[in-house]
């Protein structure tokens, strides 16, 4: 979560935060520098403890929000669906969806209803789709060459 938070619903915050080569080629060589009293290296962000290129996608459900472990279960499920659906549009970093309160318990009795779950997904769709097309413009903008195809609903013209 050091990375920062890259999209929030009412329920759920989406944390990321990109491995980088070089991030843990520094961390590893630290290792090998000599310690002691003031020689200790300062890192000046997260570092990663390695580096596996692809999307890694992780799930927090605290207790605290979730209290029944079948409820728990079942948003953590519903995060790994979504997460796999969005996988190919996220860009080669570490996510982790948070819970970060609780759904209602007097709207939703059951620990594991249908209602639930189609509220978790609805969220859960909100959260990665604000991700992924903030995620596209950064790499749009960084790419111009990068640009997503038009659809049928925008008018092309041909010079």
């Amino acid at each position: 979560m050091a990375g920062g938070t890259v999209s929030r619903t009412a329920h759920f915050a989406l944390h990321r935060l990109v491995l980088d080569a070089n991030g843990a080629a520094a961390s590893q060589t630290a290792a090998v520098a000599p310690t002691g009293p003031g020689s200790l290296p300062h890192t000046q962000g997260p570092q990663a403890l390695f580096v596996v290129p692809g999307v890694w996608l992780g799930a927090m459900v605290p207790k605290r929000w979730a209290r029944r472990a079948v409820t728990r279960n079942a948003i953590k499920r519903q995060i790994y669906t979504v997460g796999a659906m969005f996988e190919a549009r996220l860009p080669q970093a570490a996510h982790v969806v948070r819970l970060r309160s609780a759904f209602d318990r007097k709207q939703f009795v059951s620990a594991t209803s249908d209602q639930l779950k189609q509220a978790v997904r609805t969220e859960l769709l909100q959260l990665f789709g604000y991700a992924t097309r903030h995620a596209g413009a950064a790499v749009a903008s960084v790419t111009p060459a990068a640009a997503p195809a038009p659809t049928v609903a925008e008018p092309v013209t041909v010079p």
